[in-house]
Parts: structure tokens; sequence; C-alpha cells
């Protein structure tokens, strides 16, 4: 009976740390997530700029800035490429930027605090649309929140 009581907390001990070892490898996994691949990858963030775009399109506070794309394909395509590009990279995707710094990107162009607003509205909208939670967005406008002393000249 005693070597039945043993072999039955031998195989409990075993069991226990096997359990412990699975929910510690799952808590690490589960950890190691970019925020890349919580915002759902390449495909996903592609979904969210091309809102992105729309909205900033229809937005009267900034669409003057983007007129010029807007009315060529090709500038169009090439820009929503660029943002997701962008977004991929900081948000620990695989991606590379390959687009002008930000702020040669935006020198002379006399952009306001309320402008880089608005347009941060029309991203926390596409983000709102897409149902991104709220880590992931506060995690992605942090990681772009540093780019608005780049932009902004006034």
């Amino acid at each position: 009976m005693k070597e039945i009581t043993q072999s039955k907390s031998k195989h409990f001990a075993t069991g226990l740390a096997a359990l412990a070892a699975f929910t510690l490898t799952t808590v690490a996994q589960a950890k190691e997530n970019t925020l890349y691949e919580r915002l759902g990858g390449k495909k996903a963030i592609t979904a969210v700029m091309d809102e992105f775009v729309g909205r900033v399109a229809a937005d009267a506070r900034i669409n003057s800035y983007f007129a010029a794309a807007a009315a060529d394909p090709q500038r169009l395509a090439s820009l929503k490429m660029k943002l997701v590009d962008q977004i991929c990279q900081a948000s620990g995707g695989p991606c590379k930027y390959m687009g002008k710094y930000m702020k040669t990107a935006h020198m002379g162009m006399g952009i306001v605090g309320e402008q880089c607003g608005a347009l941060v509205g029309d991203l926390v909208g596409a983000l709102d649309k897409f149902k991104v939670g709220e880590k992931e967005k506060s995690e992605l406008l942090g990681a772009l929140g540093p780019m608005k002393s780049d932009i902004v000249e006034k």
C-alpha cells in the first residue's frame, strides 16, 4: 500500500511539474508576441492603413496636405506602402521603412499641433473600426508619438 501511495505521489508531482512548465512556457510565449503580431501582422496593418488614408482624404482639416498624392494613384499606392512599412517596423515587424525621415518629409509644410492631432484622431478611428485593443492602440501611438516633434513646426 505504501508503494502505491508513493507511486501516486510521484506521478502527481511529475504531473504538477509538467503542468507548471507548460503554464510558464505558455505565459512566456504570450509575453513574446510583438505588437506587430498582436495587431495581426502585415495584412491587418494594411487594412488599417487603407482605412486611415481614406479618413485622412475625407478630413477637411488636413486633406490638403495629401491632395497631390490622392490625385495620383501611383503616389497614393506608394504612400500607403510606406505607411504600412512604417507601422510594421514601429510595431516590431519584419518590414523596413524606406521613406524619408519625418523631419525631411514634413519640412516647410507649416504643420501645427492641431493638424497633427487630427491625423492621430484619424488613425485612432481606423484602429477602432478594426477593433484594435486599447493596449495595442496605446503601444502603437506610444511608438509613433516621438515623430510629432519632427512633423509639427509651429
